[in-house]
C-alpha cells in the first residue's frame, strides 16, 4: 500500500485533536481564569531507503546523503498557556484576582486543588469558598481569640486551614496583601481575620486540569511552595476584580483556518492515495 495513504490518515487524526483543543478554547472564552490550550505537532520517524555513505579515502567518489521517506505526523505536545487574563473590576468584596504567577489552594476536605477563579463567598458557616463550595486555604485566626493579640504571620503555617470568619465581624473584604479585613462589632475596629496563601510549582506547565477551573498537581509539578500574596516574590491580588479568560480569539480563529486547510490537504492525500491505487488495480484491463 501506499506510504502517502497512512500518512494522509496520521494527518486527519491529528487535524482533528487541533481542533477538539481549539474549540474547548474558543467555548471557554468567557470563563473566568481558564488558561487556553495549544497544539504541537512532530514527524513520525523516517523509513531510511538507503542509508548517509562516507567519501572515498582513494579520492574516487564523494559521499551521499541519506534516502529517507517520512511517514506522517504525530502529537507532540498539547501545552497549557499560563498567560495572564484581562483583569475585570467587579466591585465584590470578596472577588480577588491574581496579579502575577501563582493559584489559590483550595480543598473538598479530601484533595487539594489549585485555581486561578476568585470568584469567593461565604457559607452558612461562615466558611470562605469558591462558586463550587470548595474551601479555600491559608492562615485563619481562631474563634473566640482576641485579635489585638494575635500577630500575623508573615509566611502560611505548615498545614493550611480553612478561612473561617468569625460572626463578630462585618463588611468583610479581601486586600491586595491577602488579608481578609472585617471590621470589629466590639470595638468597631479594621482587623485582620484570615489571610490567603498562594501556590507556586516548579513547573506550572505539568499542572493537570481538572474540571470547573481546578488544577491537580502531579510528580513533575514538584511540590507547591506556599507564601502569602506580596510576601518573598508572591504575587499580589487585585481586590474586588476577576481574572478572565485569555484566550485570543483573533489566534483562534486563526488557527481554525489552518487547522481546516490542513485537514482539507490530508483528506486530498487519501483522496489522490485512493485513485492511484484505483489505477494500478485497473492496468490489467
Amino acid at each position: 500500500m501506499l506510504r502517502s495513504l497512512y500518512s494522509g490518515v496520521s494527518g486527519l487524526k491529528n487535524h482533528q485533536t487541533k481542533m477538539d483543543v481549539i474549540g474547548n478554547n474558543i467555548s471557554n472564552v468567557n470563563t473566568v481564569g481558564f488558561k487556553s490550550s495549544r497544539v504541537t505537532f512532530q514527524d513520525i520517524y523516517s523509513q531510511t531507503l538507503a542509508p548517509a555513505s562516507a567519501p572515498s579515502t582513494t579520492g574516487g567518489l564523494g559521499g551521499t546523503n541519506p534516502k529517507q521517506v517520512g511517514l506522517g505526523v504525530s502529537l507532540g505536545t498539547v501545552d497549557i498557556m499560563h498567560t495572564r487574563g484581562a483583569t475585570e473590576y467587579t466591585g465584590a468584596p470578596l472577588d480577588i484576582s491574581i496579579d502575577g504567577d501563582g493559584f489559590f489552594a483550595v480543598t473538598d476536605n479530601t484533595q487539594e486543588y489549585y485555581t486561578r477563579a476568585g470568584n469567593f463567598s461565604t457559607d452558612s458557616n461562615n466558611s470562605l469558598v469558591t462558586s463550587d463550595g470548595l474551601y479555600v486555604l491559608g492562615w485563619c485566626l481562631p474563634d473566640g481569640v482576641d485579635p489585638a493579640t494575635v500577630t500575623v504571620p508573615d509566611a502560611p503555617p505548615a498545614v493550611l486551614e480553612r478561612i473561617t470568619i468569625s460572626d463578630n465581624f462585618y463588611d468583610v473584604s479581601i486586600s491586595s496583601s491577602g488579608e481578609v479585613v472585617g471590621i470589629n462589632l466590639a470595638t468597631q475596629a479594621k482587623q485582620v481575620i484570615a489571610k490567603i496563601a498562594l501556590a507556586n510549582f516548579n513547573n506550572q506547565n505539568a499542572l493537570e486540569k481538572y474540571g470547573n477551573s481546578l488544577y491537580a498537581s502531579n510528580l513533575n509539578t514538584g511540590t507547591p511552595e506556599f507564601g502569602f500574596p506580596g510576601n518573598e516574590g508572591v504575587a499580589t491580588l487585585s481586590p474586588s476584580s476577576l481574572e478572565m479568560s485569555n484566550v485570543d480569539l483573533a489566534k483562534e480563529f486563526t488557527d481554525m483556518i489552518v487547522t481546516q486547510r490542513g485537514f482539507q490537504a490530508n483528506s486530498r492525500v487519501i483522496t489522490t492515495s485512493d485513485e492511484i491505487l484505483e489505477e494500478l488495480v485497473n492496468m490489467k484491463r
